[in-house]
């Protein structure tokens, strides 16, 4: 696998508003830019530092993934992202080697990029997403 930079941290919040103050006036970093993903039930911001991105995930749905997270440990991190050039030849050879996916092909994420999620169970714990350069 070919990856040239991690694209983002993702990380779990109760309010993309409450944690605006912190990111924009404390750290100094400005959210360029916060959109909803309805498919996956999350409002998104991000925050650019280098070429790497911080995502603030915030459940627009109590059923959604990240209000699972959050209930069960809290906010936080709770992924890291990859950049790969092919986010499906990534997946062809991650689950060759014995990796778990919990996407078998790429879909659409937030900024409009192609991404899917390998299990945290194959990845020593840590939720791993990989997304299209």
């Amino acid at each position: 696998m070919n990856i040239s930079h991690i694209e983002h941290l993702g990380i779990a919040v109760k309010s993309i508003e409450e944690q605006l103050p912190y990111y924009e006036q404390v750290l100094g970093v400005k959210c360029y830019n916060i959109e909803e993903v309805a498919d996956q039930k999350v409002k998104t911001a991000f925050f650019k530092i280098g070429q790497t991105k911080i995502e603030l995930l915030e459940p627009t749905s109590e059923d959604s993934t990240i209000a699972k997270f959050i209930e069960k440990r809290g906010e936080g991190i709770h992924h890291i992202a990859f950049a790969v050039p092919d986010v499906q030849s990534a997946l062809n050879e991650v689950e060759s080697k014995g990796v778990q996916l919990i996407d078998k092909a790429p879909r659409g994420g937030a900024e409009g990029l192609n991404i899917a999620f390998l299990h945290p169970k194959s990845t020593h714990g840590v939720l791993t997403e990989l997304c299209m350069e």
